[in-house]
């Protein structure tokens, strides 16, 4: 197929402005398609006289896709009888512009025949007149099919303006929603003054594992993103429980363990997939394979994949870092815990996943993931 190049490059964004409806006269590039050279000369004369003024003429029908490609039209006078190439075989040659395009095709002809109007308007030719013309009705017919494919062109300008605007709004809203839960995990996180970054940088691990399980970037992402809200519920812990520095009775390890509940009522019931995601990772980090982890004491694959990867990434961070009661473990030492506790604590699959990934880049500082477009 022909790719045919744009007309009509007015920048205007004005819709049926009349001034630009004025410059038609001068702006419009007509074709002028018939084998007889004086017929060509003729309509060029009486278009200049009504003040078309960009008139090209072609006598060989032959040339047309090499004529346009070059020179696009803004609207063709057709003849239908010409030797070598028929005008039905050019409108066929023009169909993609006529069709995408809205170029306006006025067959000029001496056959007045029903059966070739019939034929030239459905192979898409927009006007029909017949020879010999009125030289007021032909200038006429002219103005109004351009002025038609003008309004057409103004028309999906501003439909693409306003679909550029309504991305761009999205897009904006879209950023505004990852700064408020990105800033929701920071205050989490400033109510545990000892996890020091720990949702960020299992944000960072958790993207690296996906891409390790063979997740796109845009899900390993969106794991990232999701999985730095994985404590969120602990805003509703009491202080004194999040900072006692001894062991937690057995009624106040409950209540420590209910920040995944509360995380999953703070992050349910969104329609944004972030926030779905996250609200899922929120209830099922502490899940264990085996069935002895909380909230609901899941099993297996039954627990959801994205709570059972943090469960790793949360497990091995917390062992990498310092605390102020212990010194954090080095990337070996972690991994080699967590391979321990491979088909209890944790999924063997993701495990194997978490020992391929490279120890630098898991061990590497806090992070935030991929920003936005």
């Amino acid at each position: 197929m022909i790719a045919f190049p744009p007309a009509f490059h007015d920048d205007s964004e004005y819709f049926g402005e009349p001034a630009r409806l004025e410059r038609l006269s001068s702006a419009a590039h007509i074709l002028a398609i018939d084998d007889e050279p004086l017929n060509v000369e003729l309509v060029k004369m009486l278009l200049a006289r009504a003040g078309f003024t960009n008139v090209s003429g072609l006598t060989d029908a032959r040339q047309v896709e090499a004529f346009i490609t070059s020179t696009p039209p803004d609207l063709v006078l057709l003849d239908v009888h010409m030797p070598e190439r028929d005008g039905f075989d050019v409108l066929d040659a023009l169909a993609p512009l006529i069709h995408a395009d809205r170029l306006p095709v006025i067959v000029v002809t001496g056959d007045d025949s029903s059966d070739v109007r019939r034929q030239a308007l459905t192979r898409g030719a927009r006007d029909f007149v017949t020879k010999p013309f009125d030289f007021t009705e032909i200038a006429i017919r002219v103005r109004n099919q351009l002025e038609t494919r003008l309004l057409f062109h103004d028309l999906r300008k501003q439909n693409r303006s306003l679909r550029d605007s309504v991305r761009g709004r999205t897009l904006e809203l879209e950023s505004a929603r990852i700064e408020m839960i990105e800033r929701l995990a920071m205050a989490s996180e400033y109510r545990d003054d000892s996890t020091n970054n720990h949702n960020t940088r299992v944000g960072r691990i958790i993207s690296t594992l996906a891409t390790a399980m063979g997740r796109s970037p845009s899900d390993a992402d969106l794991l990232a993103r999701a999985s730095a809200l994985h404590d969120v519920g602990k805003i509703g812990i009491p202080d004194a429980l999040l900072r006692k520095p001894g062991p937690l009775t057995s009624l106040e390890a409950q209540v420590m363990q209910s920040h995944t509940t509360i995380g999953a009522r703070i992050l349910g019931g969104s329609d944004m997939p972030l926030l779905r995601l996250a609200s899922t990772i929120a209830l099922t980090h502490h899940e264990r394979w085996d069935g002895s982890g909380y909230p609901r004491g899941l099993k297996g694959h039954d627990i959801p994949l994205p709570g059972r990867m943090v469960a790793i990434a949360d497990a091995f961070d917390a062992m990498t870092t310092d605390r102020p009661y212990r010194q954090g473990r080095t990337p070996e030492m972690a991994i080699a815990a967590i391979e321990e506790e491979r088909g209890r604590q944790f999924d063997g699959d993701i495990v194997d996943a978490l020992m391929a990934c490279d120890r630098e880049t898991l061990s590497a500082g806090p992070s935030l993931p991929t920003p936005l477009p």
